[in-house]
């Protein structure tokens, strides 16, 4: 398929989808979130791709958000309300798809662009890195899950802060508030969040889709339905041919090849 607004780059297993609008710090508009879905949706269903990066283009944004030329001109409550969907639909699709998602954030990640990032497995920074949702400013909240994933990731307290004051935060402070896993210098961040897919591209897919499951499934439920959703998938992967190379190259000292199956 071809693309207007994002660029897809596959290489040893991983998939770069990079948001291509550095003319407008990568703001993403309605076109580019259903361009974002479609590459999501065709890169979970093909299996030579075992992990996905997304990043922006440019040094400048990973994304400023929702393109503000498009909210502002929204005339119906009705039609807000869908627009919020079309942009939750993206974030769900990140969580649902089988292979593990790194955001990859080369600069600014506000609004819409900091709720993309939410959604994803990892979030690697450039130290140049800036994350916040300032919708409050525009007499507005999150509506593409920050709400809901903010809290989880930074704590009740501090999600009510960045969302109430709209503060816009350094890539450092993102780090230790949770709200980032890893921060490298600018130079050296891609570098990094490709190695990472890399090293996780190695690993049993059947495996990492059950972890994943189990995490975001266990994240909804009560702990002792989290519990059995967990023993299930962890019974299941004893069916697997990954399960038994993987302790067969641990038993033989030598390094696993894992086929998905």
């Amino acid at each position: 398929m071809d693309y207007e607004n994002i660029l897809v780059d596959i290489e040893e297993g991983v998939a770069t989808i990079t948001i291509n609008r550095p003319q407008v710090l990568n703001a993403l508009s309605q076109a580019t979130i259903e361009e974002l879905t479609a590459a999501l949706g065709d890169l979970g269903g093909d299996d030579t791709v075992r992990a996905i990066i997304i990043s922006g283009a440019g040094e400048r944004a990973f994304s400023a958000g929702a393109d503000i030329k498009e909210l502002a001109a929204i005339p119906t409550r009705k039609e807000a309300e869908a627009m919020a969907r079309r942009g939750q639909s993206l974030t769900i699709r990140i969580e649902e798809l089988p292979k593990p998602v790194i955001a990859a954030i080369n600069g600014i990640a506000v609004g819409g662009g900091c709720e993309l990032a939410l959604a994803c497995d990892l979030r690697v920074a450039a130290e140049t890195a800036r994350l916040g949702q300032p919708e409050i400013n525009l007499g507005i909240i999150p509506g593409w899950g920050g709400c809901i994933r903010l809290p989880r990731l930074v704590g009740r307290g501090m999600a009510n802060y960045l969302i109430y004051s709209g503060e816009i935060i350094s890539a450092q402070e993102a780090l230790r508030i949770g709200l980032v896993d890893m921060v490298f210098p600018a130079a050296e961040f891609l570098p990094q969040a490709k190695a990472l897919a890399h090293k996780l591209a190695e690993k049993p897919p059947l495996a990492l889709s059950a972890a994943k499951r189990t995490i975001h499934s266990g994240l909804a439920e009560d702990p002792s339905r989290g519990l059995e959703h967990e023993a299930g998938e962890f019974g299941r992967l004893f069916d697997t041919a990954d399960r038994q190379e993987g302790m067969a190259a641990f038993l033989e000292k030598r390094k696993p090849n894992f086929q998905g199956k």
